[in-house]
């Protein structure tokens, strides 16, 4: 792997980039991002260079999608015409059976991999970019390819396999179920205008996610809305269940089982 594209060079395709370099790739890293974005991330030394898709594409071995998820699902449907034959696409998209879907529609010259890394944070754009970012994360790959795998076990992260479907469903229920819980607790404090003068850890703590930016979930909630909805019902029963049971001893069994599954989460 001579030459990376970077499509998307902001707070996840920086850090891949930089994650590549840790790791001991000696080759070429092209951004294709905002002009902005682009200086920036040259600035970092997250790319070496900066350019258009077209040019970008055709010169990459490698192209990593780390666009918002409309934006991905754009690239893939042109990305086909300017792919060097053979090259490899994966993508870093939150949902993965749209994008899949898409590439198999669309893509015919290179082949692709779909990819999500269970990484992240509060603040945006390349300026937070680091090369630790996936370091000790899940990150899933919905098929293989050997040398993909051997440069994201380099970078630190621990490879999950899983079709798209089975992503999408278990994602809908640890992160984006997780988001807007977060959120209907934070809108749900709107009118509580002594709150912050009692808030303490849980609130703060449960609060975190509602400070994520809607433009980065609209996407997500569009092309996952099914398996969110089933996660919201499932949800929304165990509330109630729990509610049923407040004064009930067999309540203590709810928080049994529950503290077990949070220590295994935490391993």
């Amino acid at each position: 792997m001579k030459t990376v594209c970077i499509a998307g060079v902001g707070l996840i395709g920086g850090s891949f980039a930089l994650a590549l370099r840790k790791a001991g790739f000696a080759g070429r890293i092209v951004g294709v991002s905002s002009p902005e974005t682009a200086r920036a991330a040259l600035a970092c030394g997250a790319i070496d260079e900066a350019l258009p898709l077209p040019q970008a594409a055709a010169s990459s071995d490698l192209i990593y999608l780390a666009q918002p998820i409309g934006r991905i699902l754009q690239t893939i449907r042109v990305l086909d015409a300017y792919l060097a034959p053979g090259a490899l696409i994966t993508d870093a998209g939150s949902t993965k059976f749209a994008i899949s879907e898409a590439a198999a529609r669309h893509i015919r010259r290179g082949r692709f991999v779909g990819g999500h890394p269970m990484a992240g944070k509060e603040s945006r754009g390349v300026e937070h970019a680091e090369a630790a970012l996936f370091r000790g994360r899940p990150y899933v790959l919905t098929g293989r390819d050997a040398q993909l795998e051997s440069w994201i076990e380099r970078i630190g992260a621990r490879l999950v396999f899983m079709d798209a479907a089975e992503h999408d469903r278990l994602i809908a229920r640890t992160s984006h179920l997780p988001q807007l819980i977060s959120t209907a607790l934070a809108s749900l404090l709107v009118d509580e205008d002594k709150a912050a003068r009692v808030a303490g850890p849980a609130a703060i703590e449960l609060t975190r996610l509602a400070l994520s930016p809607y433009e980065i979930w609209r996407d997500i909630f569009s092309t996952n809305s099914t398996r969110i909805d089933d996660a919201l019902t499932a949800f929304i029963g165990k509330l109630e269940q729990l509610r049923s049971n407040l004064c009930d001893p067999s309540m203590q069994a709810h928080f049994e089982k529950a503290a077990a599954v949070a220590r295994e989460l935490r391993r």
